[in-house]
């Protein structure tokens, strides 16, 4: 049988082929059937492996694997194949987590975009080093070991400033949070 592959690779023999079809082909349909393909899926992935070996003879070795046990491996990899196509759930257009969110209410739209012109004079009335450490810790999503290593300040100095800055943005922003703790 390596010998039809290898006469295949050379010239494309159609006799080698078919010697190789007529070998191969029942145990490939028996073997995919042992498996649990139908009759017409085993028929189908038998047809696609011989057509792989057709297209891919160049690539048999025979000093890694015999020609039967290229050709199973090709067949096996292809039921793989076919296993996770039909194994993937159909997309359900109407699938609540697909639907785009609502464009919100105008008055919500309105207070949301207040609360942001707040929050961000809010911001402007912090020093520097305050603002910076909070656009490090979250906007930069740094932790607070690493903003006082790359500042070159104590950890202790970065957790002051984080709690000051809160406390002001708590006080510039009280009327709109209410009295949370």
């Amino acid at each position: 049988m390596e010998d039809c592959i290898a006469a295949i690779a050379a010239s494309q023999d159609r006799a080698a082929f078919e010697v190789l079809f007529r070998h191969f082909a029942p145990r490939l349909q028996a073997y995919l059937r042992k498996l649990g393909a139908n009759p017409a899926a085993a028929e189908e992935l038998m047809q696609e492996a011989m057509v792989l070996v057709w297209r891919k003879a160049a690539q048999f070795d025979r000093s890694k694997s015999s020609a039967s046990t290229w050709i199973f491996t090709i067949v096996r990899n292809l039921r793989i194949d076919a296993f996770r196509r039909a194994s993937r759930p159909e997309v359900d257009m109407s699938d609540p987590a697909l639907m785009p969110d609502p464009d919100p209410d105008a008055d919500m739209a309105i207070v949301s975009r207040q609360s942001a012109e707040r929050l961000h004079e809010a911001l402007a009335g912090l020093n520097d080093n305050e603002r910076a450490i909070l656009r490090l810790a979250y906007f930069d999503d740094r932790s607070q070991s690493d903003i006082a290593a790359d500042l070159g300040i104590p950890l202790g100095t970065v957790k002051s400033r984080v709690r000051l800055a809160f406390a002001k943005l708590r006080a510039a922003l009280s009327d709109t949070i209410g009295d949370r703790p």
